[in-house]
């Protein structure tokens, strides 16, 4: 199975060679987990990642014609399709063509790298009601912790609100998903916004959201191909 992704990986590297020498850090990042999740799809899924085009806006044809975990992920820079690289105890890390990183849990942004603002760290104290969503009683709050760089700016403490505000639908690719709208409103050490949630009813799933990194940056993470454990 190394042997043969690993060929794979050769060819594709001389092409990207050619075109963009960004598309090395992803291309690696298929051979050295051969036997994982990213190692299960094709190079394929890999150049639609690497397009590299502001607001890419990939078909649902593309996104379903290969097994890579995929979301898109929209900042002040524009947009990107990023890649599922590797999972560590929950965390998830989604790569970017430009070598740039999201970490997710339980659909939260937790940390970014190689982007500025860059979200060092976030925390949440005591039980997380990420996880059910759909289930949050209005008026749950929540305590996070941030540390962001540049500036040093470590140990923020920030209160988070939720409230539900009803089922809306939303379009992902080309299907229309009715999803339950909640907002969380953030508060405390210069913060002042709102992060907003489409999540699945049925069972929380966060298919949509808009979530600060930052007290003046938000990042927009849609779920175009969720990851699954049966991959």
């Amino acid at each position: 199975m190394v042997s043969t992704v690993s060929r794979i990986a050769q060819a594709a590297t001389r092409r990207a060679n050619r075109q963009r020498p960004v598309a090395l850090a992803l291309l690696v990042l298929i051979t050295a987990t051969s036997c994982g999740v990213v190692g299960k799809t094709s190079v394929k899924s890999v150049q639609i990642a690497l397009q590299g085009k502001p607001d890419v806006e990939p078909t649902a044809a593309e996104v379903a014609a290969n097994r890579f975990p995929q979301i898109k992920v929209t900042g002040p820079a524009g947009g990107a399709i990023l890649v599922l690289g590797n999972i560590d105890s929950g965390r998830q890390a989604w790569y970017s063509s430009e070598r740039s990183i999201v970490f997710l849990r339980n659909g939260i942004v937790v940390g970014t790298h190689g982007s500025t603002p860059e979200l060092q760290g976030m925390t949440i104290e005591g039980d997380s009601p990420f996880h059910a969503l759909h289930r949050i009683a209005d008026g749950t709050t929540i305590q996070r912790r941030y540390d962001v760089m540049p500036d040093y700016r470590y140990g923020m403490n920030v209160t988070g609100t939720l409230v539900t505000l009803g089922k809306e639908k939303v379009q992902i690719l080309e299907s229309e998903r009715e999803l339950l709208h909640v907002r969380e409103r953030l508060q405390g050490d210069g913060w002042k916004r709102d992060n907003h949630y489409w999540v699945d009813p049925a069972n929380g799933f966060i298919w949509k959201s808009i979530q600060a990194i930052a007290p003046d940056t938000s990042l927009e993470v849609v779920q175009l191909k969720p990851y699954s454990q049966d991959l």
